[in-house]
């Protein structure tokens, strides 16, 4: 999503961004060991490599989700309806994709899941949508989305503030997307998170429903499965001249209460809400030589809106990778953050 209190989006000078085929990797801050945000979370570097670059005509940025495709290869979603494909070593691009709605209109695509068989699945959060799509962009299946979970005046969300994250759990037969906001009738704070159950045909009916709160001031702009079930969450927020929150939670929907059929989540205590633990608030992480273009609590930072989990390394930590959304803002950067995570 682009911020609403992000300043204005692109200049007519990025207009003429530098080509990708003239850019280097530009990886920053190389480290071995890593560098610790918290008991739980180090950080290796990071890389701008992509930063204000295009790739065949496209401007490369607005990254909205990260996936790990089948091939290792990652797949970068950007929101202003644009599917790459990025090398894993050098974050080059290798091809674009452009994805569209069933009349050809271009999506507010925030979510993306990579399945078994390299469809992929994606949510715009205009109305909001899940579809599946096929490698090339071709729309193949269109999800059952609740009603209440409908932008206004069609249901109770509001616009720009639905289906941010969306990642499928380990076996693939569950899939679960986060509104980024509350709902109306709900307290300020407590999200929705929605799941589909695959049927035998392959398509995904709708399935339990969960409450999750996130810290004050904050919305969810990804989720992503462990592989044992779990989720890590990313809760984020932006404050006009101080810069951003980003804080990464490790999640549990163990022992949460199905809240499909609760018309308004208010803290009652008949609903026990999704448990989460805090991984590390990414202000805390060394900023590695790191430099922003706004105020920021720690220059490392800005929009930070994709995660993927990209394997773990020889220790049993998971490699994530995180990426900002840039929104096309001179003032903004897109970058690329190599963490390892205990859980």
């Amino acid at each position: 999503m682009r911020l609403r209190t992000v300043l204005a989006s692109l200049t007519a000078g990025l207009a003429a961004a530098a080509s990708l085929t003239t850019a280097g990797p530009a990886t920053a801050a190389n480290s071995a060991s890593g560098h610790a945000c918290s008991p739980s979370v180090s950080i290796d570097r990071f890389s701008d490599a992509l930063d204000k670059t295009t790739y065949d005509g496209t401007f490369v940025g607005n990254f909205s989700a990260l996936a790990t495709d089948r091939d290792g290869s990652l797949a970068a979603l950007e929101d202003r309806s644009s599917l790459f494909s990025l090398d894993p070593a050098t974050l080059r691009p290798r091809s674009a994709v452009h994805l569209a709605d069933e009349q050809g209109a271009d999506l507010d695509s925030e979510g993306l899941a990579v399945d078994g068989d390299g469809t992929r699945l994606i949510t715009s959060e205009t109305e909001p949508s899940v579809r599946r799509y096929s490698a090339d962009g071709r729309i193949l299946d269109r999800l059952p989305v609740p009603p209440s979970l409908l932008v206004a005046p069609a249901g109770r969300a509001t616009a720009n503030q639905t289906f941010e994250g969306l990642t499928l759990l380990p076996g693939g037969h569950t899939l679960l997307a986060a509104m980024e906001d509350a709902i109306s009738g709900d307290s300020t704070g407590i999200v929705r998170f929605q799941t589909w159950r695959r049927t035998k045909g392959g398509h995904f009916r709708l399935s339990a429903q969960y409450g999750y709160r996130t810290d004050a001031g904050l919305g969810v702009p990804e989720v992503q499965a462990t592989p044992d079930g779990r989720l890590l969450v990313l809760e984020r927020g932006f404050t006009s001249g101080v810069g951003n929150t980003v804080r990464l939670y490790l999640a549990d929907l163990r022992h949460a209460t199905d809240t499909s059929g609760v018309e308004n989540l208010t803290g009652q205590p008949s609903v026990r809400l999704v448990g989460k633990t805090l991984l590390t608030d990414i202000a805390d992480c060394p900023s590695l030589g790191a430099t922003a273009k706004q105020p920021q609590p720690n220059p490392l930072l800005d929009n930070i809106e994709g995660m993927t989990i990209t394997g773990r390394d020889h220790t049993g930590r998971l490699k994530v990778l995180l990426v900002s959304d840039d929104n096309q803002n001179p003032s903004q950067t897109t970058r690329f953050y190599y963490l390892r995570v205990r859980i």
